[in-house]
């Protein structure tokens, strides 16, 4: 159907630009081509339209209003030259237009981050300029959507296409465990459209890279993008790279009740350890304890006391010994 209707908007273009030729009594041909290609350039602008976001199309406009404005005020200081009056001088108006017109979207294009943040501003409101750019294993974690409910995550957040695509590809895999995943990915994203305005799927690609995690750091380079994980490799690459990262983990360990050296709890031992006489336990969060002394103690609460505890990225560690009676 817009196939047909582009058709016929080409077809009214020429005949347009025959009209306005024959009331001219120019060049009936020469007003056929004239709307002919006009009405093909108009049609080339809504394809690519399509294959640009809202804040690149945002940007155009605003480098298209700017450089109007500043061919204008040209124009006008041409205007009050004499030399500039005769008419063989018009046509550098034109070119005056066209050169500020280039430069204008082009340099909003480039500096589209600095141009629509000004929007900040207005009405007083300051808003984050990362975009928050999520990856694959966030979004099986299915943490995330709780954060992005409750309110926590401000600013725009990103779900690259081919992020989706990987989701997609891993939900019709022939394992069981990773079909499940996949899909379960594929609901956290639905539901976090449902959330959230502010979530956006972005069908920027980097074809000449096939790993998704290249792709998630190149695009946070290219839009200065926070780049959120619970990855550790990938958080470790983005670190060497100097991308910012929000990592889960590091959320969920922050959010822990601290232990204190010296405390006693007491806990249910549910194996032993690597050690001859150690025990593990587990915290209702899943942190787990490795307690000394309570290899003969499985199945058994006992209550210890704390020694330390280790907390990295990857979760953390507590260790204890039995308390002594």
């Amino acid at each position: 159907m817009i196939t047909a209707l582009r058709i016929v908007f080409i077809f009214v273009s020429s005949l347009i630009g025959f009209l306005i030729a024959d009331g001219f009594n120019a060049s009936s041909y020469k007003g056929i081509a004239i709307g002919f290609f006009s009405g093909i350039a108009i049609v080339i602008l809504d394809v690519l339209s399509g294959k640009i976001s809202v804040k690149d199309l945002s940007a155009l406009l605003l480098g298209l209003i700017l450089g109007l404005v500043v061919a204008g005020l040209f124009s006008y200081g041409f205007t009050r030259i004499p030399a500039m009056q005769l008419p063989g001088n018009a046509y550098i108006q034109v070119i005056v237009y066209i050169i500020c017109i280039y430069f204008g979207m082009v340099m909003a294009l480039k500096k589209k981050e600095e141009l629509l943040g000004f929007r900040s501003f207005v009405g007083g409101k300051e808003k984050s300029t990362h975009s928050k750019i999520l990856d694959t294993s966030v979004i099986i974690d299915g943490r995330i959507a709780d954060i992005v409910e409750l309110g926590f995550m401000d600013g725009e957040i990103i779900i690259p296409k081919f992020v989706i695509l990987e989701l997609q590809m891993i939900a019709d895999s022939p394992d069981n465990l990773k079909r499940n995943r996949g899909r379960r990915g594929l609901d956290i994203v639905a539901r976090m459209q449902k959330a959230s305005l502010f979530i956006r799927i972005s069908e920027e690609d980097f074809p000449e890279l096939r790993n998704v995690d290249e792709k998630l750091l190149k695009l946070a380079k290219k839009i200065d993008g926070k780049v959120v994980t619970n990855d550790f490799n990938l958080n470790k690459v983005a670190s060497v790279e100097k991308i910012k990262v929000l990592n889960i983990n590091d959320l969920s360990n922050g959010l822990k009740p601290q232990v204190i050296p010296g405390e006693y709890m007491r806990v249910k031992i549910i194996k032993d350890g690597k050690e001859n006489s150690q025990g593990i336990a587990y915290l209702e969060d899943g942190t787990m304890i490795v307690v000394d002394g309570a290899k003969h103690s499985i199945n058994k609460e006992i209550d210890v006391m704390i020694t330390s505890a280790i907390q990295t990225s990857a979760g953390r560690m507590i260790f204890a010994k039995k308390r002594e009676d």
